[in-house]
């Protein structure tokens, strides 16, 4: 995928960046040759984007041409409504106040570029700014405020227990504009070689000896205990897209405001509803990308109230379960018996879910976990040596797993333990030595779903399915899920 930096007059842009090539505006617009490219990346940093601007023309037409223009034409039109700008400012108030937190003026001018800044103590707040509103040169500007009076203040403003204090004035975000390149100090032409240097060439990204199809980015968390891939599987599914054509990389949650620049993303970190994930996903789909997980999927399997609901509705066999709230709950033990399995709406990897064993137990964690939802997830006790996982992925079964409990546990994880010593044993099946009705129920409950890549976490009684939960960001470890497919 060819990098085409357009300018209105590219003598503006002194830096020679190998693989980049600059064009003038009026050539990108008219010649056939950059038209006809496929899959080019456009960085546009036209002097103006105002409407029907020749930097207007250079982002609308690239995006009609299956291109990736920076800024895209929805950042342009955001930069110029100030009532967003406002809202990104005080989004961010909390890291506003301790970047600028040393600044002795009433005003601050801060240049980002390609979402850096020059000084280090301002490179949080840039990249921030960046990643709401992609744009290669950015500039903000700063100024103090008094902050907003308390209601009792709006009330009676004369009323007042204790001497008057004059409160303190904060930091705000007035305004946020793209600029030119000749409008970059000149003392910061070093250090904008650098951050482009650095933004088009980015370490991580293998070169490729063919053009690429497609740009797929990999967002992941490197570090993450509950990672639902380990690093030899980050290694095989970059191997096995290079293989089809696509090229991949790997980024992280800084790279939010990159997301334009990519084809298709996969999301291989820990995914949930207030998770910087989900604006990955809602982002990605907004720019047209194929997302997995979809932000659909994420809803619908991170609420397990929304999937007790669903998979009542569709008559499919589960472990009896309540969805509990303050004017039932006291009569959940008397239905479902003890012990039973108490359930937190959006736990993950067996947090916020519990076996309770006496009417005490049950009263304790009912009243711990109503603190943080109104609504809660009860289900008979379902005692089992192991728990069956199959993957789906568009609407097809991918891989069958046996999930054994952990060493005296009722839970395949066991949440006091750390290592391979907090997990049971497997067994990976070929898919048709699987149990028909575990692998029939499996496809027929993620499809109620979508068509991204499910685990559905099943028991088997009496040789029947019954199923006990769907995830979507399903593990995939190499040695374990992918033991038959490799």
């Amino acid at each position: 995928m060819s990098v085409l930096i357009v300018m209105d007059n590219p003598k503006d842009w002194p830096l020679n960046i190998e693989g980049v090539e600059v064009v003038s505006a009026r050539q990108y617009l008219a010649e056939s040759g950059y038209s006809q490219r496929k899959g080019a990346k456009v960085f546009n940093l036209c002097k103006s984007y105002r409407y029907q601007s020749l930097g207007y023309y250079v982002s609308l037409l690239a995006a009609a041409r299956g291109h990736k223009p920076l800024p895209d034409i929805s950042t342009i039109q955001d930069l110029k409504i100030y009532e967003l700008i406002r809202f990104a400012g005080e989004d961010a108030s909390e890291q506003i106040q301790q970047a600028l937190k040393n600044v002795n003026a009433d005003s601050f001018v801060l240049n980002i570029y390609f979402g850096q800044c020059t000084q280090s103590q301002f490179s949080r707040l840039g990249l921030m700014l960046f990643n709401q509103f992609p744009a290669p040169f950015l500039q903000a500007q700063f100024g103090k405020e008094k902050p907003p009076a308390s209601a009792a203040e709006k009330a009676d403003p004369n009323k007042s227990d204790s001497p008057r204090v004059a409160p303190k004035p904060v930091w705000v975000l007035e305004t946020l504009r793209p600029i030119a390149a000749s409008e970059i100090p000149t003392e910061d032409f070093l250090f904008v070689l650098n951050a482009a240097t650095h933004y088009f060439n980015r370490p991580h990204r293998r070169r490729r000896q063919v053009e690429s199809r497609y740009d797929q980015a990999i967002l992941h968390e490197p570090g993450e205990a509950t990672s639902p891939t380990d690093a030899k599987g980050m290694k095989k599914f970059v191997k096995a897209a290079e293989s089809m054509g696509f090229d991949v990389e790997l980024i992280t949650r800084d790279d939010y405001g990159r997301l334009a620049e990519f084809d298709a993303l996969f999301i291989r970190a820990t995914t949930s509803v207030n998770h910087y994930t989900f604006r990955f996903a809602k982002r990605a789909v907004s720019e047209g990308l194929v997302v997995i997980d979809d932000p659909e999927s994420i809803i619908k399997c991170g609420n397990k109230v929304y999937l007790a609901e669903l998979l009542s509705h569709a008559r499919i066999a589960t472990p009896t379960t309540l969805v509990l709230h303050k004017g039932n709950w006291e009569s959940a033990p008397t239905i479902l018996g003890l012990p039973m399995v108490l359930k937190q709406p959006d736990s993950s990897f067996s947090l916020g879910v519990v076996k309770v064993r006496t009417q005490e137990e049950y009263a304790a964690e009912a009243e711990r976990l109503f603190k943080v939802s109104d609504l809660l997830v009860a289900q008979a006790f379902m005692p089992t040596d192991y728990d069956w996982r199959v993957g789906v992925l568009d609407r097809e079964p991918l891989y069958c797993c046996k999930y054994y409990m952990a060493k005296n546990h009722w839970q395949i994880r066991d949440k006091t333990k750390q290592g391979d010593a907090a997990l049971g044993n497997f067994e990976t099946w070929p898919l048709a030595a699987c149990p028909p009705d575990i692998l029939k129920t499996a496809v027929r409950v993620a499809n109620l779903v979508g068509d991204g890549l499910y685990g559905v976490d099943l028991k088997e009684i009496n040789g029947k399915a019954h199923v006990i939960e769907i995830n979507d960001n399903p593990n995939i470890d190499v040695g374990i899920e992918d033991e038959i497919l490799g």
